[in-house]
């Protein structure tokens, strides 16, 4: 899987629960609600004011790592 900032992050999560981790690193804790999971990684950093290139960066260079 290629993560980009369009990505959903319950498409994320489904294709690997080990990438709450990183959600969860920035003060994402809401990855339960079910609104959260319809929500692609840009809509969501912009949310929590966090950065969502460096927040792909992490998850795709965890996921290639596999």
């Amino acid at each position: 899987m290629q993560v980009t900032k369009n990505t959903l992050i319950g498409d994320i999560l489904d294709f690997d629960v080990n990438t709450a981790q990183f959600f969860f690193e920035i003060g994402m804790h809401c990855l339960g609600c079910p609104h959260s999971r319809g929500e692609s990684i840009a809509e969501a950093c912009a949310v929590h004011g966090t950065d969502a290139d460096e927040l792909v960066n992490k998850i795709n260079t965890y996921l290639a790592s596999k």
